[in-house]
């Protein structure tokens, strides 16, 4: 009797939300420009949309967002997307249930791609992919479509999780 009222409660019910590293976005620029001149504003606003998704992910209450200071450098020395499995290392460092790594490609000013990736640190497996193009080059393009994958696609009800 006592069980089932702790269990109706939620007491028993509610494990604490998993950990959660989220790396900085990197970016690959294979547009003219950016071979010229390098990506500037692109640096920039990879920070802003890194941010942007640790806030959201913790304003959601799913997520115990790691600060990841202590390896942050370790991780912008390497290529995340290419270094095998390094991400999980460093990611395991802090103690991560769950780590994030992000790409975003630009082919050109018109057309950019953002990409995220959640996986689950012990296993290396994958737990979600999600996916936008957007077109043009601007803070407001960057924002609204990280803004539409963390809504549509991490946080969204059963997205990523076997049906």
């Amino acid at each position: 009797m006592c069980f089932a009222a702790l269990l109706l409660t939620g007491s028993l019910a509610r494990a604490d939300p998993p950990k959660l590293a989220v790396f900085d976005f990197e970016l690959i620029d294979t547009s003219l420009p950016g071979e010229f001149y390098g990506s500037r504003p692109e640096e920039a606003r990879l920070e802003r949309i890194s941010e942007q998704l640790r806030k959201e992910l913790a304003e959601s209450g799913k997520f115990q967002l790691l600060d990841i200071a202590p390896i942050r450098d370790a991780a912008r020395r390497a290529n995340l997307q290419a270094c095998g499995g390094c991400d999980l290392k460093l990611a395991g460092q802090l103690g991560a249930d769950l780590e994030i790594t992000g790409l975003v490609q630009k082919v050109s000013n018109l057309i950019i791609n953002l990409n995220i990736y959640l996986r689950d640190v012990k296993t290396g497996n994958m737990v979600a992919a999600a996916s936008a193009d957007m077109r043009g080059n601007t803070d407001e393009a960057w924002t609204r479509t990280m803004s539409y994958l963390i809504r549509n696609r991490l946080l969204a009800p059963n997205y990523g999780r076997p049906q």
